[in-house]
């Protein structure tokens, strides 16, 4: 490793470094308190160094740098997402300060474990070899693993123990797929395997050949159980229902986020002269996932169980931008699926984060999970009744929101590319889960409250809440504050 590789590695030898930091000050320091608040300022230094290599790679010839030979590509594709995992930690961190004192036996732990599992996310959203996609997706979910079991209660470790034998299998499926594939083309190099692929393309088999297929089929259900979409599903509503809310927050948006970034990456690079066939494969999950996910969803009494199915839901919507490949599309590069991805991430994380800090404040208050119990929050708890509200009405896809400006791009990329049926089942499913989303709302702001006490937050998750709500509105409205860096990071992927 060479000085061009520390640098390349900058954000997330920081983002250890702060890790690294918290669990010394919590040999040293018995109050916790102040813990979030060094975390939150913290990640400053790897937003900086990310904003250099942003300038670095726009100054650099083809867009991108490489390092550790070859095993990591920093381009505006991976610096995108690792802002997205640096904005996304650093809300749940604020919102952390409450929480803190419900684990404080543990607390010095908490925040570190959240640091290393965005570390990994970090290092996964620039791997350009298997390998490293595979260390770093490990890295990733591990600490996951024990932070949603951080309450040691029945269903935090019922669901912390659900998690681990399911990421394990899923794990080992896509172990299996990146075996056969790397006995196909003799490299675990993206670029490499891309070159074999390429000469196989017009064998006349599926794939080139049966061994790739199976091999992209595993790898399709090891990623697939990473973003929640059907039939690889299951986990989701106990580990949302039983799992600590702040893990969970974070990992239904930044764990989602970086997974389909190695999608994009893997499929269009390593397999982008066979996008027509794996895009009709992309375009089945999402079919079955926005469908199953809103309709169960539908008959959810338990507000986290809704928000589990509503991510299996809009992880469907969100694969609708891998099935509307490039070259299906006659025109603009960016009317396809990966640039209106892209926007359609960022809104979700802000729309979901913003959702998730509510809850997280109404139900620390009222000791329940049930929806029933949310009536009369529009009064007693405006801000975060109000928070709630900006978020369900973005995951439906209403002006002016974020996600309604994500919706109609996803849609029109899958009509530019001859998937008008797909485009239409889009329509169907955001139109039947307004009955789920408005269901809440309505409760807050017309049933009566059981008790009038009032519901009060700290500092920190309120202005948590705030920066996500905000940000979720301002892409409904200004659009274009985001468009100009999704399409830099989408024409990445560009061969």
């Amino acid at each position: 490793m060479n000085v061009n590789d520390i640098y390349l590695i900058s954000p997330e030898i920081s983002l250890v470094g702060l890790g690294l930091l918290l669990l010394s000050l919590d040999l040293l320091w018995k109050k916790k308190e102040f813990f979030p608040y060094v975390a939150f300022l913290g990640l400053l230094l790897p937003i900086i160094l990310s904003v250099c290599l942003w300038y670095d790679v726009s100054n650099e010839i083809g867009g991108e740098l490489t390092g550790i030979k070859g095993a990591l590509i920093v381009d505006k594709f991976s610096i995108y997402f690792k802002f997205i995992v640096l904005g996304a930690l650093g809300l749940v961190v604020l919102t952390s300060t409450e929480y803190l004192d419900r684990v404080r036996d543990q607390s010095g732990e908490f925040l570190p474990l959240l640091i290393f599992s965005a570390t990994g996310m970090m290092f996964l959203v620039s791997a350009s070899e298997l390998i490293t996609i595979y260390v770093s997706l490990e890295l990733t979910t591990l600490p996951l693993i024990a932070l949603i079991g951080f309450l040691r209660h029945g269903r935090s470790s019922e669901a912390a123990l659900k998690f681990l034998i399911l990421s394990g299998i899923s794990s080992a499926l896509l172990l299996y797929g990146m075996i056969l594939v790397w006995g196909f083309s003799g490299s675990t190099y993206l670029t490499a395997i891309a070159k074999v692929v390429d000469s196989q393309a017009n064998s006349g088999i599926p794939f080139g050949s049966y061994a790739l297929l199976l091999g992209v089929i595993l790898v399709v259900a090891g990623f697939a159980f990473k973003v929640s979409a059907v039939p690889f599903h299951m986990w989701v509503p106990d580990i949302y229902e039983g799992g600590t809310t702040h893990v969970v927050a974070f990992l239904s948006v930044a764990s989602k986020s970086v997974a389909f970034a190695v999608l994009l990456r893997v499929f269009y690079i390593g397999f982008g002269s066979l996008e027509l066939e794996w895009s009709l494969l992309f375009a089945v999950l999402s079919a079955f996932s926005m469908t199953l996910g809103n309709l169960v969803a539908m008959v959810q009494t338990n507000i986290k169980r809704l928000l589990g199915y509503s991510t299996i839901a809009h992880a469907g919507y969100m694969l609708i931008g891998l099935a509307a490949v490039a070259s299906r599309i006659d025109g603009d590069y960016f009317s396809s699926g990966p640039g209106s991805l892209l926007f359609y991430l960022a809104a979700y994380v802000a729309s979901n984060l913003a959702a998730f800090f509510a809850v997280i404040s109404i139900t620390r208050k009222i000791n329940s999970d049930r929806i029933e119990d949310f009536a009369g929050m529009g009064r007693k708890a405006p801000l975060q009744a109000m928070g709630l509200t900006i978020g369900l009405i973005s995951l439906i896809g209403l002006p002016p929101t974020g996600l309604f400006i994500g919706k109609i791009m996803l849609f029109t990329s899958a009509v530019d590319a001859g998937l008008i049926w797909l485009a239409i089942l889009g329509v169907i499913n955001s139109v039947v889960s307004a009955y789920y989303y408005l269901k809440v709302v309505r409760i807050m702001y017309v049933s009566e409250a059981r008790t009038e006490e009032a519901v009060f937050s700290t500092i920190g998750p309120k202005l948590a809440l705030l920066a996500s709500a905000i940000i979720v509105v301002t892409l409904g409205i200004i659009p274009g504050v985001l468009t100009g860096v999704t399409d830099a990071a989408a024409i990445a992927l560009l061969p």
